[in-house]
């Protein structure tokens, strides 16, 4: 297998602000996982899909420039939106050996940490040589702070998620600096720290998922 069309996908993805965050090898071809690079932010702002105001300005973009890269290297575009049904996409982030499960229960990503996110993925018919899997940053993360910043303790290993209390915090005037700079336990893990996502940004995608529901 050359490596020769991971690299083409590299470059091109590249100059839309995308990262290769996995792969995988399925059915006979590969699928190349892509999520925003630190400089995402800035130039989907400049976007049509941003400009013109309407909903889901990021999804929207996603479709445009991933089925752009999808048509210039002769891909199928494949997306985490859109559903029922949904693509497996956290299936394929954890068997692509670059992401795992982290304590606090979210995916932790070898680079991006607990900012990961994925915006779509291009599928080959061909296997696509991938470079070495990474190793889980939880693994030598002696502190674990992802477990201890939740003001709410909504997080834990054993219990899981406590979506309810998330969203109860979120509503009090208290949850205004994580719905604002986005959730405490994903900007305390010292991988994420790394891969900072400019706080607007964070205050978008927090607004999608909890819709301020307070009183001024």
């Amino acid at each position: 297998m050359s490596s020769a069309v991971y690299d083409a996908v590299e470059r091109a993805a590249s100059e839309s602000c995308l990262d290769i965050l996995g792969g995988v090898h399925e059915d006979g071809g590969t699928i190349i996982l892509l999520g925003p690079s630190p400089d995402f932010w800035p130039l989907l702002k400049q976007s049509t899909e941003w400009l013109d105001g309407a909903r889901d300005p990021v999804d929207r973009w996603s479709r445009r420039v991933v089925g752009d890269l999808a048509d210039a290297l002769e891909a199928q575009p494949l997306f985490p939106f859109g559903g029922p049904p949904y693509l497996p996409f956290l299936r394929w982030a954890v068997e692509s050996g670059r992401a795992w499960q982290s304590p606090a229960g979210m995916l932790v990503h070898d680079v991006a940490g607990l900012m990961v996110s994925y915006r779509g993925a291009l599928r080959f018919s061909q296997k696509i040589a991938l470079p070495p899997v990474g190793r889980s940053p939880c693994k030598t993360c002696a502190n674990q702070p992802c477990m201890t910043a939740c003001p709410v303790d909504a997080l834990s290993a054993a219990q899981g998620y406590d979506i309810a209390a998330c969203h109860g915090f979120l509503d009090t005037d208290s949850g205004d600096d994580c719905l604002t700079q986005g959730c405490k336990a994903r900007r305390a893990c010292p991988v994420s720290q790394s891969f900072a996502r400019d706080p607007e940004q964070s205050a978008f995608h927090m607004s999608y998922f909890h819709p301020r529901t307070k009183q001024p």
